[in-house]
């Protein structure tokens, strides 16, 4: 199952960090219990080949560009300081179409300002971290935005709010994708302190 996680310049950190160290450990546990059995396959993506300078000089290497990656299972969207990526009609394009053919698209914190441009939140509840709420509600009056939520689930779209809610929002993808005993172990494994629905 390929999971890809868009990467653009100032991305949060933790935003994609999160989630990567979520889905690889539990395919890494996966593996443990089925021996040559791999899970997910958890790439990077970028507009462009080349580093990407995410928030505070972190500067990551993307395994793929929009234009060579895989097929996806499931696309999620970081936040970060995304107004320039708001501005790129191919970013958001390709975010469009790769959700049309992704099993489940999600999004961390401001990464949900690039679902809603992409038209992905229409007649859906969503969540972003709670500083962007009023920029969110006022971009995108339309949309039903839930507060003091870790994430929301749409069926295909889910949504998390702030920087750490993605490792929550990813456990809860890990269960959606399995069951929640890998969830479960994967939290224990990383000794996260997950907040079960």
């Amino acid at each position: 199952m390929y999971i890809g996680i868009y990467l653009y310049d100032n991305a949060e950190v933790l935003d994609f960090a999160g989630p990567f160290e979520v889905f690889t450990t539990a395919s890494r546990l996966h593996a443990r219990q089925n021996p040559g059995a791999s899970l997910f396959d958890v790439c990077l993506i970028a507009e462009r080949e080349g580093l990407i300078h995410a928030r505070a000089g972190f500067k990551i290497q993307p395994h793929y560009t929009i234009e060579n990656h895989p097929p996806l299972n499931v696309l999620i969207v970081p936040g970060g300081i995304h107004t320039a990526e708001l501005d790129k009609p191919v970013v958001i394009e390709w975010i469009r179409q790769t959700a049309r053919n992704a099993q489940l698209t999600a999004s961390v914190c401001t990464g949900a300002f690039l679902l809603a441009k992409a038209g992905l939140l229409k007649d859906k509840s969503c969540t972003t971290h709670w500083e962007d709420i009023p920029d969110l509600r006022a971009m995108f009056p339309a949309l039903d935005i839930k507060e003091d939520v870790p994430w929301v689930d749409n069926g295909n779209i889910v949504t998390s709010a702030g920087i750490s809610a993605g490792i929550e929002m990813a456990l809860h993808l890990v269960a959606k994708l399995t069951n929640k005993e890998l969830a479960l172990r994967t939290a224990r494994q990383m000794q996260y302190a997950w907040k079960t629905p």
